[in-house]
């Protein structure tokens, strides 16, 4: 910085002052500041030029950023739309519950499994002792339950259930280890199952023309939001709507659809569930209209529909109703340890077939409350009519008849094996599937009960055996291309897509309605319940089915 002006030398000013005479004195200013260096010069031309430059650049690059940045996340955008647009459809296919149907019949109907991947060929691997999962008795919780009321009827006519009371016990129970239990009915679990276990598209249309055949056979006034079905076999059974409501209801839900999601039927199942709360009476008992006791079979088949469709959507308002149809299982039974047609009369292998197996879905829902005694009586029961070494065959009422290769010894092992622990190692079993095995299914022969519950068993014993149980010996030959020939899919559409009513108790007392619900169940085997035991790739598979007829 310099002064404000240049300061006359000393001298000079001396001299003027003499010249001119007597004047004012001087007034010298000075601006504080030090003196401009060379450096500062120079900054002070170039800054100007640098700051507009480095303007103009900062300008340029923050415009190319802007440009960029966009273009990239347009990019990133595209790529994730792309995504979107190719990944949605398989993540929806494999939440599909049902298979299209013939077009003209129902074009609407949902597919469940991508046909392309299903294998015709089942997965054999060793069999392992492991079970899958662990005991669901911590998971359970024992809080006690409100008592029960009085048996109220409600303005439909029917009689509302409440909470009923608590049936202590750890609920795992009879070495039972629960596994996933109803996880596999939907979504890519169902697909692999259906593919590994031997099922294929086929196996799924026809259970989508049963299930849209059953689902035309629901009653209900208008538009009432209860709904049920009623046999159409001969006797008195025509008037167990209870039972023919819960047997109906089953495929339903093992295809995945219940009252509070579906791809179609959400509306079906929830008037037949509300149809059936409305017949359970405050102490767990259901009653057919107008106000008549059902008996054991009924209360199981009802109760079963009520406790896997809680089990599949732990419904807080559903769980009271199921619990408490459980609860009247439990105290019906006999001192015996089985189930009579009336409540605590002694019984037999048949009825306590269907108590096991409502009892075994209560514990899979993991918080339903079991007895363990009540188990424990029901397996002295089994002791009692069974026979042989290994108690592979299984009677009536006690083990006088039992032979292998029945209706009856396929109930007892389904029932040792939900309840008693029974695995495919177990030599009752190897020698119970043996026998099962010299009454493969046949055409001509339908008979489903034994079916019905002789596949369970072989496809829970896996392995050779059930790939010859469900392929047979010769292409088609096997239970799932059996049932596929006898559906009706002829021109007479008001039977389209059912079963005619077989030769064998369940078609004289059931007749079509329930034949088709125990078809659709048989030919849902394979993702219906998950297995308790497992096979791997590990050594024993070749003896065991040795042992077992397999080869």
């Amino acid at each position: 910085m310099s002064t404000s002006s240049e300061m006359p030398a000393p001298d000079a000013t001396n001299a003027s002052s003499k010249a001119k005479g007597p004047t004012k004195a001087a007034v010298i200013r000075q601006l504080n500041g030090a003196e401009e260096t060379s450096q500062e010069r120079l900054m002070k031309k170039q800054l100007p030029a640098w700051v507009i430059s480095g303007a103009v650049h900062v300008a340029f690059i923050s415009f190319l950023i802007l440009i960029f940045g966009l273009t990239n996340s347009e990019a990133k955008m595209s790529d994730k739309l792309i995504t979107a647009s190719v990944e949605k459809p398989e993540e929806e296919e494999a939440a599909k519950n049902l298979t299209n149907e013939d077009p003209g019949i129902d074009s609407e109907l949902e597919a469940s499994v991508n046909v392309e991947r299903i294998d015709e060929q089942v997965v054999e691997a060793a069999v392992t002792s492991d079970p899958i999962g662990a005991p669901n008795s911590e998971s359970i919780n024992q809080a006690t339950y409100a008592a029960p009321g009085a048996v109220t009827e409600n303005a439909t006519g029917g009689f509302m259930g409440t909470e009923g009371n608590l049936i202590t016990g750890a609920g795992g129970g009879g070495g039972l280890t629960a596994g996933g239990g109803l996880d596999g009915r939907s979504g890519a679990t169902k697909d692999r199952l259906l593919r590994e276990g031997g099922g294929n598209a086929a196996s799924e249309l026809a259970v989508a023309r049963g299930l849209a055949w059953l689902a035309k056979k629901q009653k209900g006034e208008g538009a009432s939001r209860l709904g049920y079905w009623e046999y159409d076999g001969e006797g008195a059974h025509k008037d167990d709507v209870i039972a023919a409501t819960g047997m109906a209801i089953l495929p339903f839900l093992a295809a995945g659809e219940t009252h509070k999601s579906g791809k179609k039927y959400q509306q079906v199942v929830s008037r037949g569930i509300e149809f059936l709360k409305s017949r359970l009476g405050a102490e767990g008992h259901f009653y057919n209209p107008p106000k008549r006791a059902a008996g054991m079979y009924s209360n199981a088949i009802g109760a079963m529909a009520l406790i896997e469709c809680y089990g599949m959507t732990k419904d807080p308002t559903l769980k009271p109703f199921a619990q408490s149809a459980v609860n009247f299982i439990q105290k019906a039974q006999a001192p015996d340890g089985s189930w009579g047609y009336s409540s605590q009369s002694p019984g037999d292998t048949s009825i306590v077939g269907w108590q096991i197996q409502a009892l075994h879905s209560a514990k899979i829902s993991k918080d339903l409350v079991v007895s363990d005694a009540v188990i424990k009586k029901a397996n002295k029961f089994l002791d009692l009519v069974s026979t042989g070494s290994n108690k592979d065959k299984y009677g009536y009422r006690d083990s006088a008849g039992a032979r292998p290769g029945t209706s009856l010894t396929a109930v007892g092992l389904l029932c040792r094996y939900y309840e008693d622990g029974w695995g495919p190692n177990n030599p009752g079993m190897i020698d119970g599937v043996k026998g099962l095995m010299n009454r493969p299914p046949r055409p001509g022969s339908m008979d489903m009960y034994y079916y019905y519950y002789a596949t369970q068993v072989v496809h829970f014993f896996e392995g050779k055996s059930w790939k010859v149980w469900n392929e047979g010996e010769a292409a088609g030959t096997g239970m799932r291309d059996l049932l596929l020939k006898a559906q009706d899919v002829g021109a007479n559409q008001a039977n389209y897509g059912s079963w005619p009513a077989d030769t064998g108790t369940v078609g004289r007392s059931c007749g079509r309605v329930g034949t088709t619900a125990l078809s659709l169940l048989t030919l849902e085997v394979y993702y219906r319940h998950l297995p308790l035991y497992k096979r791997n790739d590990g050594g024993g598979l070749k003896e065991l089915d040795r042992n077992a007829g397999g080869e």
